[in-house]
């Protein structure tokens, strides 16, 4: 049987898509006329299928060429799925893990699946060659840790492969290791072909100005971890969800495992089937929340950095961003465990607490890759600034909330005019926040027959009193991100109070 004859057979057993063929065709177009040593990275949305690609690509390449294929990835779950996937494919493989120390039996596979690290070790050892690789594979190609072996393999044809095609690191532009881009379809097409689940987007404004930046770029752990375990910010969580997502199986990503095990502690309290996730739970353990995860229909997982990548749970139906990132590639990774379609699955809901829409752009609007592959430090250096965000929010009670309250003449007051008016009577500013309570404590009792229930509405209103406090904050001028957090949990403290008072006034009224 000869070389084409063998390709057309395995093409029929192993379906590819349209749109996956036609990359097919453009990669192997470079690869058969660029120099063997040519450097091509190729983009495609999360769910798009990468792997199935890259498989097939090295299927057909040791068809066509009497040279081995090393496909490198970043993780071992990575290395374990891709190796699946090239059996799936026919290709046969071995996995250079930690416990290969040589290859004597190199000779009997075409085709290696190694971790970067691993990799790099056993060739500094000079232990481990692979002879005759004409083709080198870099999947989750946006990390700098496989340029360490760009010159292990400088005769190889580079192939990286990814979903945002921007470096990890903006000292290392990716334009500085690949020579060319091609971008797949988009996201938006996907969905249009079926392909992608269909998305919408609720977004809950988040104060991010007290969030420091770290050296890789994004926000600190312990600035992160600030914000999202106060009270206020998991009671916003906690709102969003029993809104938007409640019953569905739902991720929530936070930067930092204090914040996921505060989530983990506030939704256990209200009654919710939660379990939790870090790089320190054991993989015994970590197998068994997965396992759970998978089958129950209401499960909710709150993780830390563990899940954006070598995980693939499509039943997901909820994406939760509980943490704020300046990571486009992280960004497009979370977001991704939830858009894989399924029969009885064609949509899923994001939840972004941390202005991360506002940030990047919804996760299907169009993307100018080659733009941000040439350009990448325009791009970061344009992205909207927390300042500017914040600037335009705007507090507005939704309907269904505003109509609870449908009893008071007035709901709402403008700090900003309050504060003008204060000044000019030469008040003391607090009087503000005494005003802003009375009227909060005031229409939570005219709205409600008993005190718990006058209660338990004032925990509707923490947006609106993040919003208030935000506006007097900045009529104040310089206030410390403590202070303004400290001024909403004494807010929230002395409404509770506050309501006792007026109630207890109501009643009083009511027997005279």
């Amino acid at each position: 049987m000869s070389k084409k004859e063998l390709l057309l057979e395995i093409e029929e057993k192993k379906e590819l898509y349209g749109y996956q063929k036609g990359d097919i065709d453009k990669i192997f177009e470079r690869i058969d006329k660029a120099p063997s040593n040519y450097h091509l990275l190729y983009q495609l949305p999360t769910g798009g299928g990468k792997t199935v690609i890259f498989s097939e690509i090295t299927r057909r390449y040791l068809v066509q060429h009497n040279k081995k294929v090393v496909v490198l990835t970043h993780r071992i779950e990575l290395c374990k799925q891709t190796s699946k996937m090239l059996k799936d494919f026919e290709v046969k493989n071995k996995v250079i893990n930690s416990a290969i120390k040589e290859l004597p039996d190199q000779d009997e596979y075409s085709c290696f699946v190694a971790m970067i690290e691993t990799l790099k070790n056993r060739l500094n050892d000079d232990k481990l060659k692979i002879q005759d690789v004409g083709l080198l594979i870099i999947d989750e190609a946006h990390f700098n840790s496989f340029r360490k072996l760009f010159s292990a393999f400088s005769n190889a044809f580079i192939l990286g492969v990814t979903a945002t095609p921007l470096s990890s690191n903006i000292k290392l532009p990716m334009y500085k290791n690949y020579n060319e881009l091609i971008v797949g379809d988009t996201i938006q097409n996907l969905i249009d072909k079926g392909f992608l689940a269909k998305a919408t987007t609720y977004s809950y404004d988040v104060g991010l100005t007290s969030l420091k930046v770290g050296i890789n770029g994004d926000y600190t752990v312990k600035s992160s971890e600030d914000l999202y375990t106060n009270m206020v910010m998991q009671e916003k969580l906690l709102h969003a969800y029993t809104e938007k997502s409640l019953g569905k199986k739902t991720l929530i990503f936070n930067n930092g495992i204090h914040t996921s095990i505060h989530v983990y502690e506030t939704f256990k309290q209200a009654g919710f089937n939660i379990r939790h996730l870090d790089n320190t739970t054991s993989a015994e353990d970590r197998k068994e929340i997965l396992s759970w995860f998978k089958k129950t229909p209401d499960a909710i997982l709150t993780s830390v950095g563990i899940l954006t990548t070598g995980f693939d749970e499509p039943t997901v139906e909820s994406i939760i961003l509980n943490r704020a990132t300046k990571s486009l590639t992280l960004y497009f990774q979370m977001i991704g465990r939830g858009s894989r379609k399924l029969p009885n699955k064609d949509e899923f809901t994001i939840i972004d607490l941390g202005n991360n829409a506002l940030r990047f752009g919804l996760w299907n609007n169009p993307v100018d890759w080659q733009h941000i592959f040439k350009s990448p430090e325009y791009y970061l250096e344009n992205l909207r600034d927390d300042a500017e965000i914040e600037s335009n929010f705007k507090y507005v009670m939704p309907a269904e909330l505003a109509a609870k309250f449908k009893n008071s003449e007035n709901i709402h007051m403008d700090i900003m005019e309050e504060f003008k008016l204060t000044v000019r009577a030469n008040l003391k500013a607090k009087t503000i926040i005494d005003k802003s309570l009375d009227q909060h404590a005031r229409i939570c009792v005219e709205n409600t027959i008993d005190l718990v229930s006058a209660r338990r509405l004032s925990k509707e209103l923490n947006d609106d009193i993040e919003f208030r406090i935000k506006q007097y904050c900045s009529c104040l001028g310089n206030v410390s991100k403590n202070y303004r957090s400290w001024l909403i949990e004494d807010y929230i403290t002395r409404l509770t109070v506050a309501i006792g008072k007026i109630y207890r006034i109501k009643l009083l009224s009511e027997l005279d």
